[in-house]
């Protein structure tokens, strides 16, 4: 910050200038077989500050708190205001440091728009006791694309959330609408939820808003998480589900190159002991996590009621049935009975614990095509924690 004092000739007044700008972080994740990078673009040029004119007769509001100068900012920029100007009436000798305050106040109660706000920079003029205040904002998303992404949002709920759905149900179509519709965009370019949706790419950070928008709008409480994976900057969300709080990742779970119809459940609902292994994240400003999704699911499942049913196929569509204590099998004709009951469900994906040696797997997998399977493929991964494998088959 620069600051002059100028004296006039009776040295009764006292001029001030000063101005900040900052930029908006920008999130971008690319997931491939060896890793994940998560690229942060910047642009380095910055606005600018200019010094505005006082005009006495202009009609301002006028504020002499934090609070009050919070509001004013998350007003405009809940619509989008390009330029927002009030007064603040108060010692000015840290203003710098109150208008930090009431922009990041302002940022941090709105999470969508804080990440759709580009840059932004701003300017005061005054004395001692009173100044003129304007914020300069650009953002990556205009106030008609908002618009549009809530309009989507909402058919998309119509259409995906079933009368009777709870929150684990909630989430699960949500998420996977998500990995489903939309792909990474490789050329990390599109970073808001309105390209994904006008599209079909956005970077990590395209996934974290739709999937937040979705998820708020549905009900569920949720949050944006800003960190890094793999080393490289990155963004995600958490849930809360039955009072507890979780992980979830759609960029990590929508494969790079995408795949069509395939949905990856690895950082689905995760713990925050079972996020760390690859994610990093000022984990004293967001909900902490207690215990696994996958305990508190196989709890609704055994519990009986209504919903069991729902809760089984759940457990099912997640994986998580391969830690029933008869899930696991050890031959090809273990095998081929899992694929067996895949078939007659018309599905043409198996999910299998494999607990025989690695290097019997590729003959185990090759017996397959005496059920008059075509081009067989697999992908197989430690089963957390297990021994055992987690074996993906896909056929024609």
């Amino acid at each position: 910050m620069s600051m002059k004092v100028n004296q006039d000739l009776n040295k009764l007044a006292q001029e001030k200038r000063g101005s900040r700008m900052g930029r908006r972080r920008g999130f971008s994740k690319r997931w491939v077989v060896t890793g994940a990078i998560c690229v942060l673009l910047l642009g380095s040029e910055p606005l600018g500050w200019a010094i505005i004119p006082v005009n006495a007769a202009e009609d301002v509001a006028t504020f002499t708190t934090v609070e009050q100068m919070k509001s004013k900012l998350s007003e405009g920029l809940k619509a989008r205001q390009t330029t927002i100007t009030f007064r603040y009436k108060g010692v000015t000798q840290e203003l710098d440091s109150k208008l930090i305050s009431a922009v990041e106040g302002a940022l941090n109660a709105d999470p969508y728009t804080k990440y759709i706000v580009d840059r932004y920079s701003y300017s005061w003029r005054g004395t001692s006791s009173s100044a003129k205040i304007t914020l300069k904002i650009e953002y990556r998303e205009t106030a008609e694309q908002t618009a549009y992404v809530q309009q989507r949002v909402k058919q998309i709920l119509q259409k995906i959330i079933q009368p009777g759905m709870d929150t684990h149900q909630k989430i699960k179509v949500i998420h996977d609408f998500v990995v489903l519709n939309l792909k990474y965009d490789t050329d990390l370019q599109k970073y808001t939820a309105y390209e994904g949706l006008r599209t079909g790419e956005a970077v990590c950070q395209g996934y974290a808003l739709l999937t937040y928008q979705l998820l708020r709008n549905a009900g569920v409480d949720s949050r944006v998480v800003e960190g890094t994976a793999d080393g490289q900057l990155h963004a995600w969300n958490m849930a809360k589900v039955d009072g507890h709080w979780y992980h979830l990742d759609t960029t990590w779970d929508d494969p790079v190159p995408d795949v069509a119809g395939q949905v990856n459940y690895t950082y689905y609902l995760r713990t925050d002991k079972q996020m760390s292994k690859d994610h990093i994240w000022a984990i004293n400003n967001y909900p902490r996590t207690t215990g696994t999704y996958r305990e508190a699911l196989d709890a609704l499942a055994n519990q009986g009621g209504a919903k069991q049913e729902a809760y089984v196929d759940l457990k099912k569509q997640l994986g998580y049935n391969l830690y029933d204590d008869d899930a696991a099998v050890v031959n090809a004709s273990g095998l081929a009975g899992r694929v067996q009951e895949e078939l007659k469900a018309n599905s043409k994906k198996a999910v299998v614990r494999y607990a025989g040696p690695e290097d019997q797997l590729l003959d185990d997998l090759a017996a397959l095509y005496e059920l008059g399977l075509m081009d067989i493929s697999y992908l197989a991964q430690p089963l957390e924690g297990t021994w055992d494998l987690r074996v993906e088959i896909y056929w024609e």
